[in-house]
């Protein structure tokens, strides 16, 4: 077998060069991380802003793979969707969850509840909870509303309601 032609930072800044030229193509589209590993296996997960289809992995794919020779460098390329339960990571995600219910875990609590604004710095959740009343007894619907910082967040993933 032919030494490696590149390091794996300098094969890992090749791959990101043609993934941003790649999803110059697909502007819906954004890349949401990139592994590689010292055994040269890329690893690409995807997002876009109306979800990622097959076809839009088999782009990508090709992208890179056209564009790299195996015979300086031996590796093993896959390209997918971040999936449902796949951790949000970039603001681009958060944005287009608005609407939708998520799972929010900081350094002191989880939170479930509806996702409704996203800014640079912050996430706000809105949610209702029955707690006890505040006179007399029994319980009453509360309706909770929070801005959290993203570096307070240490977890975020869309969760799946089914009725």
């Amino acid at each position: 077998m032919l030494p490696s032609f590149y390091t794996t930072m300098a094969f890992k800044d090749k791959i990101s060069d043609l993934l941003e030229e790649a999803l110059k193509e697909k502007p819906s589209l954004f890349l949401v991380d990139l592994t590689v590993t010292e055994t040269f296996k890329v690893i690409v997960t995807l997002d876009g802003d109306n979800g990622v289809n097959l076809q839009d992995c088999i782009d990508i794919s090709r992208a890179v793979d056209n564009n790299l020779d195996r015979e300086e460098q031996d590796y093993a390329l896959e390209v997918a969707s971040a999936g449902v339960s796949t951790p949000l990571k970039m603001v681009r995600q958060y944005r287009k969850n608005i609407g939708r219910t998520l799972k929010v875990k900081t350094a002191t609590e989880t939170i479930e509840a509806l996702l409704e604004q996203v800014s640079d710095e912050s996430i706000t959740l809105s949610w209702t909870a029955r707690e006890p009343k505040k006179i007399g007894k029994g319980k009453e619907t509360v309706e909770h509303k929070r801005e959290i910082p993203y570096s307070d967040i240490k977890e975020a993933i869309v969760t799946i309601i089914f009725n």
